[in-house]
């Protein structure tokens, strides 16, 4: 199974550390953020990732290199200066993905789920299986809701937080048009039909849209590495 690593957000609301630095390359704990996700996809067995890129996005390849070093090996998709949006990125990078299901990781987010396990989640009649973590206190209204047989609601009395952290039949994007596109609508047409599976993961995640969220994961793991 094949992952890939979503690197093309611009960071705005990162600037201006994100001036020079896509957000990805951005350090946490004395390394790039992208480099966790290397390391947990490797020692999860999966070596062949492709990463997407678009802002400042050539730094990455420069930095990362064919990602030997880190056990892996690293494909690009480059989607010019400003980026296709998730769902457009996806499909434009599905040559490089194959015909398999995949896995797919928000660049932005840190987390310890153990992805080993998301290659037996994906049901055969589903096209997704999405990772929802509970509500983080910047978005407690959450995004999707999960029904007792497992399958994951656009709309619910009780949503949890999508956490970035998926798995997808190539088949899901064969509807998403080429272009900017964003993955939401597109999740929830496919929720309304029952293609769409979800889980509820509460260990360690945490989204760094912000420099401040950054500098306080930044502090918590370097505490724990002080420990």
């Amino acid at each position: 199974m094949k992952a890939m690593i979503l690197a093309a957000g611009r960071g705005e609301r990162m600037r201006p550390l994100t001036d020079l630095l896509p957000k990805p390359l951005l350090a946490v704990a004395g390394k790039p953020l992208i480099q966790y996700h290397l390391e947990a996809l490797a020692v999860a067995g999966l070596h062949d990732i492709v990463i997407n890129y678009a802002w400042l996005g050539h730094l990455l390849p420069q930095h990362l290199g064919t990602g030997e070093q880190f056990g892996v090996n690293i494909s690009y998709s480059d989607e010019g200066a400003e980026g296709l949006e998730t769902a457009g990125g996806i499909r434009k990078a599905l040559p490089l993905l194959g015909d398999a299901p995949f896995v797919v990781v928000n660049g932005d987010v840190f987390s310890d789920y153990p992805y080993q396990q998301l290659a037996g989640k994906l049901a055969a009649d589903s096209l997704a299986h999405l990772v929802l973590v509970p509500n983080p206190v910047q978005h407690p209204a959450g995004d999707f809701g999960i029904s007792a047989t497992g399958y994951a609601l656009a709309a619910a009395q009780q949503c949890f937080t999508f956490s970035g952290i998926a798995v997808y039949r190539p088949e899901f994007f064969s509807s998403v048009p080429a272009g900017k596109q964003k993955l939401a609508p597109f999740l929830r047409e496919a929720m309304q039909q029952g293609k769409v599976t979800a889980e509820l993961y509460q260990g360690v995640w945490h989204d760094i849209g912000t420099a401040q969220r950054l500098s306080e994961l930044s502090l918590l793991l370097e505490s724990e590495y002080v420990g």
